[in-house]
């Protein structure tokens, strides 16, 4: 019986048909179906009943290591057409380093410390209204293909989807096993493509929201194809990336081969970067410096837009529902710390001059997530203009770092000493964050068995 339909699918033509796109990814797709657009294309979104959405959420993809934004490898060509055809956040802010807490800000459009979600136990509130929500009531057929255990169900994650899954992974073909001879993991994100084939097969007549979470990245798994920028963990990272570009591909193939390429937006994002020992740290979910919170947004739409346009002022992983539900002239969440970005998207769409704001951009994590009895320890960022405020907690006071970016576009030199009177305005806004709460009731803390703590253990994380 099908996950997405009461009916039956032979689901071994639809696995067979998705491998078969697969094997053929090192074709580019030669032509762009969507006509021209303009801004005034943009704005009659809101009147269409006919967009799908594709949400597509690549875990750990730090935006400086795309084309698009400014890297000098090509790892990323199918991301930067997106970009080049589409809308490019230029500089965007993920609201923590680590899965659960970041994602549970997007869909909520609250900032952690509101949305409530902190803990490796804790869980998004019943009374929080979440997109698929909204998305439902509003028509939309609404669907989750998730791979990675931090956006599971039991965590809430699955408030207004009509169907929330885990595609039953298999075991990573020869290709992938000879570049990663060490890859413990079962299954990759082709499982998670077969299921999205499955799902606008049957869904092609209907409006749907299709959210996918994609993982290869998260296990930096490549093949044969992507393997062309080295060895060190660095460039296997790269060749990671270059192997999701052939997945990405094969989901624009999908909506193409429906012939629904032209009436669905199609969002990529993340949910946080990764650290290559830029300040000694690796990894994330560990701190909110600039290399694992800065991470790409673009948005593909129906039609193209000619040279893409550039967002340039500094943007927020809250900000992405406000900004899609005034895409589609819906009523944006209530009580969101996030704001919608249109004004700017059309500003640029029409050549005019963007009105570049300056609101605090927030990133969060408390560095005691995974210990169960520990007290919490938070560490936060504040970017505001060229400047970034990290505070580190550690026994007596805090560490504190002021980075400037316009000098110093790697944040590495601190410069707190020479920007005293900045530093204390974002240093009383951290304070001033942490006494905030949540618009509702948190939820009570997750209870997890051996089994559920063991699944979130494969993903590399340290749990009790």
């Amino acid at each position: 019986m099908s996950i997405f339909a009461t009916h039956r699918w032979p689901y071994v033509v639809a696995a067979f048909l998705a491998v078969g796109l697969f094997l053929a990814s090192t074709v580019q797709i030669s032509t762009d179906p969507r006509p021209l657009g303009s801004a005034e294309d943009i704005e009659a979104l809101s009147s269409r009943d006919d967009l799908n959405i594709v949400f597509l959420l690549v875990d750990t993809l730090r935006a400086d290591r795309l084309g698009s934004y400014g890297y000098e490898r090509d790892t990323s060509p199918v991301m930067d057409a997106l970009a080049a055809t589409g809308i490019r956040f230029g500089r965007h802010l993920a609201q923590s380093s680590w899965t659960k807490a970041s994602m549970a800000s997007l869909w909520t459009s609250l900032y952690p410390q509101r949305s409530g979600v902190t803990r490796f136990d804790s869980r998004i509130s019943p009374d929080a209204v979440m997109p698929a929500e909204m998305l439902r009531d509003a028509g939309f057929h609404t669907a989750g293909i998730w791979r990675n255990g931090w956006v599971s169900g039991y965590f809430g994650f699955d408030q207004g989807f009509d169907t929330y899954y885990m595609p039953r992974g298999r075991p990573p073909p020869a290709t992938v096993r000879r570049e990663n001879p060490t890859v413990s993991s079962v299954g990759t994100d082709m499982d998670a493509v077969e299921a999205m084939q499955e799902f606008v097969r049957i869904n092609q007549d209907h409006r749907f929201f299709l959210y996918v979470h994609l993982m290869d990245l998260h296990e930096y798994l490549y093949d044969e194809d992507s393997a062309l920028f080295g060895t060190n963990y660095s460039d296997v990272y790269d060749n990671s990336i270059r192997r999701v570009n052939a997945v990405l591909e094969q989901i624009l193939l999908i909506l193409e081969r429906t012939r629904m390429r032209g009436r669905t937006l199609v969002i990529v994002a993340s949910d946080h970067g990764e650290a290559f020992g830029e300040r000694g740290l690796e990894g994330h979910a560990r701190a909110v410096f600039r290399e694992s919170t800065e991470v790409p947004l673009i948005i593909s739409l129906p039609f193209r837009l000619q040279g893409g346009i550039v967002i340039e002022s500094r943007t927020r992983n809250v900000d992405l529902w406000p900004t899609l539900f005034a895409m589609l002239g819906l009523p944006a969440q209530s009580e969101a710390d996030g704001v919608s970005r249109l004004p700017e998207i059309l500003a640029a769409a029409r050549g005019e001059a963007q009105e570049i704001g300056d609101e605090p951009a927030i990133s969060h994590l408390d560095t005691t997530w995974g210990r169960r009895d520990a007290a919490p320890a938070q560490t936060v960022a504040v970017a505001q203009g060229p400047l970034r405020y990290v505070r580190v907690p550690q026994p007596g006071r805090p560490l504190e770092h002021l980075f400037d970016t316009a000098l110093d576009p790697a944040e590495l030199k601190n410069v707190l000493r020479e920007h005293p009177e900045e530093a204390k305005e974002l240093r009383d806004a951290v304070g001033r964050y942490l006494e905030l709460a949540p618009p509702w009731a948190p939820a009570e803390r997750l209870q997890l068995d051996e089994l559920q703590l063991n699944q979130l253990r494969a993903l590399g994380y340290s749990l009790p």
